[in-house]
């Protein structure tokens, strides 16, 4: 008798066992940047925070650095099924939706409270747009503001003629475009080389892309001028996300709103480190001039324009918002 107890006892708790293990959802997530990354270290943070409010039933494996999937599969690999959260630079799909890149229109949001400004018109856009391909749009944190490196103080868009300037995307060659300066293709590897032997003479870029390049080996100046803060975004299927229990999706929507404060503030942290940093190496931090400021805002209206364009009637949507007065 105690025999059969004994099993009856052993296949309860087997039984149990491979209950709690079948009710553990398990959640693997690529991202882009390294461990060390702000990013990154914001995810890291945001799966333990989502683990501890579940209790551990829905854990999730952060593959950072590209590991699992590449950059620009990571959307692609949401929507096939392959991962069911991720990590990417929303503006890297401007050519799928306009909608996509208007945190990368140069010259429309300066500085923080701007950028988060757009980021509240875009969003109901954005969700609509991610909704349309099975995506939910869990939470956004903006990169350091671009600045303009030079070997001389810029004060105004006629300093940039005839300068050339290292462009990377359609976006950057419009601007040399627009300011009369001669766009010429640098990759970041080819950039310090590229300023040593004068085939570059200014670029636009971020405090962290001048301090990981040593901008002070072969530059002078670093403009302030806050030109765009581009965004990653934290996706998840509307697949996976609704196969969670009511506690499970909670957990995840109150990891990802603290996730976004906790980003933006680690975001303008960053900035103030690498300028920091670039300032300590001798390179002259300007704050740019009244007349530097005008000519950037020209070309951002220009651009800006073209892009409403482009979106069309959501384009415009966003734009009204981002524009009215008070909002």
């Amino acid at each position: 008798m105690q025999r059969v107890i004994r099993g009856f006892a052993a296949a309860a708790f087997a039984g149990l066992f491979a209950t709690a293990a079948a009710a553990q959802t398990k959640w693997d997530m690529p991202t882009p940047y390294p461990d060390g990354n702000f990013h990154t270290k914001n995810i890291a943070q945001f799966a333990q925070d989502v683990d501890k409010a579940t209790n551990g039933s829905l854990k999730i494996t952060v593959h950072s650095n590209g590991s699992l999937v590449k950059h620009p599969d990571i959307k692609n690999a949401l929507k096939r099924g392959i991962a069911p959260i991720g990590e990417l630079l929303i503006s890297l799909h401007a050519n799928e939706s306009p909608i996509y890149s208007i945190d990368s229109v140069p010259f429309l949001a300066t500085g923080y409270d701007q950028a988060k400004k757009l980021y509240a018109a875009q969003r109901p856009l954005l969700e609509k747009k991610l909704a349309d391909e099975g995506l939910i749009l869990l939470y956004s944190v903006p990169w350091p503001p671009q600045g303009i490196y030079a070997k001389k103080e810029i004060k105004s868009i006629a300093d940039l003629k005839g300068l050339k300037f290292r462009t990377y995307n359609v976006a950057t060659q419009r601007i040399a475009a627009l300011a009369g300066a001669i766009p010429t293709q640098i990759e970041v590897p080819d950039i310090p080389t590229a300023f040593s032997t004068n085939r570059v003479e200014a670029m636009i870029t971020s405090p962290s892309t001048g301090v990981d390049s040593k901008a002070w080996d072969f530059l002078t100046h670093f403009h302030h001028t806050q030109a765009w803060l581009p965004r990653n975004v934290v996706l998840v299927s509307k697949e996976a996300f609704d196969k969670l229990n009511p506690a499970e999706k909670k957990a995840v929507t109150d990891a990802a709103k603290a996730a976004e404060a906790r980003g933006w503030a680690a975001s303008e942290a960053e900035t103030a480190d690498k300028i920091k940093v670039l300032a300590l190496n001798k390179i002259t931090i300007v704050q740019p001039s009244e007349a530097l400021k005008k000519g950037f805002a020209d070309i951002g209206k220009t651009m800006a324009t073209e892009w409403q364009t482009a979106a069309g009637a959501d384009g415009k949507l966003i734009l009204d918002a981002f524009n009215k007065p008070g909002s």
